[in-house]
């Protein structure tokens, strides 16, 4: 697990508030190791945010609390809607246009595959595999699209599917294309990254099962890093991401063998 040392009480708790969006639940012990705090410290940051709302202090940890509690269709799209949705539609259009009609395409769950998803839907006769429940609800309805949405277990903040059923059934196909939305991506041996624990298997078999593996990450992602190792960056064949990402990473990148598209 990547560890941040020193962190100052801002930067900690903004960083705890982050994670909380991305995963919706923090332990911890987990912050404790990657913020290089003590476990006492962690606990009054928890405390002290949720006075401010921001989350729910169970045992061991917290869970992401928001207005939408309750309603994860709601979450799921104030989420789309809210971050960085301009740029994440224009990766996604770029993305789409490499897709081919009579092609089998990998997409697994977030909100840049979700827009990508979107923008799919002006192709035609595409084969999907997906464990994303919104994203196989967006696209089951396109009659030339063969649409499959793999078993296993639910994880209830962001409605994907993961686990050993779906990683056999996933076994049963090849694809011409993964897409693959991330955590963070960085050069050297770090990679791209997931806070998803339970999808970071299932995100790897889907790079190992199809001809090319494209990542789709805005400029934010770039240098941040997740909890859970996905891949190194020379599994991936094309990442699309936005003007403005930082130089120094998409370099490091491109060393690595890695194409490197800016949307408009």
């Amino acid at each position: 697990m990547p560890q941040t040392n020193g962190l100052k009480i801002d930067a900690r708790r903004k960083k705890i508030l982050e994670l909380l969006e991305r995963d919706g639940k923090v332990k911890i012990s987990d912050l404790s190791e990657l913020l290089g705090a003590t476990v006492v410290t962690i606990r009054n940051d928890l405390d002290e945010l949720e006075k401010t709302g921001r989350l729910e202090r169970i045992q061991g940890g917290a869970t992401l609390k928001t207005a939408f509690s309750g309603n994860l269709h709601g979450t799921y799209f104030e989420r789309c809607k809210g971050e960085n949705a301009d740029l994440k539609q224009r990766i996604a259009a770029a993305t789409a246009a490499m897709v081919r009609e009579g092609e089998t395409v990998f997409i697994n769950s977030g909100t840049t595959t979700f827009y990508t998803a979107l923008e799919l839907k002006k192709r035609k006769n595409l084969n999907i595999v997906t464990n994303s429940i919104y994203i196989a609800i967006e696209l089951g309805d396109v009659p030339s699209f063969r649409v499959k949405l793999l078993g296993g277990d639910i994880n209830n903040q962001y409605l994907f599917l993961y686990g050993n059923e779906a990683l056999d059934q996933l076994r049963c196909y090849k694809a011409d294309k993964t897409i693959l939305s991330v955590s963070g991506i960085c050069g050297g041996q770090t990679g791209i990254t997931t806070f998803h624990a339970e999808e970071a298997s299932l995100d790897r078999m889907m790079m190992e099962r199809s001809r090319e593996t494209i990542v789709v990450a805005d400029s934010t992602k770039f240098g941040h890093e997740g909890f859970y190792h996905v891949a190194q960056p020379d599994r991936i064949a094309k990442c699309v991401t936005n003007e403005g990402v930082d130089r120094k990473a998409v370099e490091s990148l491109q060393e690595m063998g890695v194409e490197i598209i800016l949307a408009d």
